[in-house]
Formats: C-alpha cells, structure tokens, sequence
C-alpha cells in the first residue's frame, strides 16, 4: 500500500513539474511575444527560444545555487549587520540617539 501511494505522490510531483515548466515556457513566450515586437520591433520567439531565455536569464540573475545559498548569505549579512547596529545603539546615550535620528530622517 507505502509503495502505491508513493508511486502515486511521484506522478503527482513529476505531473506539476512538467505542467509548471511548459505553463512558465509558454507564458514567457506569449508575453515576448505581446510585447517585445510592439514596443522594440523585436523578434517574435519560438516556444524553445523562450526556455533559452528563462535559462540565460536564471544564469545572469539568479545563478543555480539552492535556496539557503544566495539568499542565505545576504540574510546571514543582514543579521549581522543589525546585531552591531543593536550593540551600537545600546551605548548611545538618550541625545545621541536623538542626534542619529535626526540625521537619518532628515535625508527623507
């Protein structure tokens, strides 16, 4: 009965993925092909064309590392960053806070 169910969950799972990836490749081309040619006299593009594009843009934008690591390192920066921020504002006293806000919001 596990491995029915799991046989099942598997077609699920490769049925979504393949559905995802020709909706993605389709909407792209579409899209391409709606405004590209109008607004640039652009070339219209192929179903293919546009998984080359999403890839190429994947590679230059986005790269191909898993979730935890281009993102991850920014997060990991980010909590550090506001950890010294903290620990700097703990010594200030009450007027140089006062001072710091005042030249932060002024620039808004």
């Amino acid at each position: 009965m596990k491995n029915k169910f799991k046989a099942f969950k598997v077609f699920k799972i490769t049925l979504a993925v393949v559905c995802g990836f020709l909706l993605f490749g389709f909407g792209t081309m579409y899209l391409w092909n709606w405004l590209i040619p109008v607004l640039f006299k652009g070339p219209i593009i192929s179903y293919w064309q546009a998984i080359g594009l999403i890839v190429l843009s994947k590679i230059l934008f986005g790269g191909f590392k898993g979730r935890g690591g281009h993102w991850g390192g920014r997060h990991k920066m980010r909590e550090e960053w506001k950890k010294k921020f903290e620990e700097r504002m703990s010594t200030m006293t009450e007027e140089e806070k006062e001072k710091y806000r005042n030249r932060c919001f002024s620039k808004f």
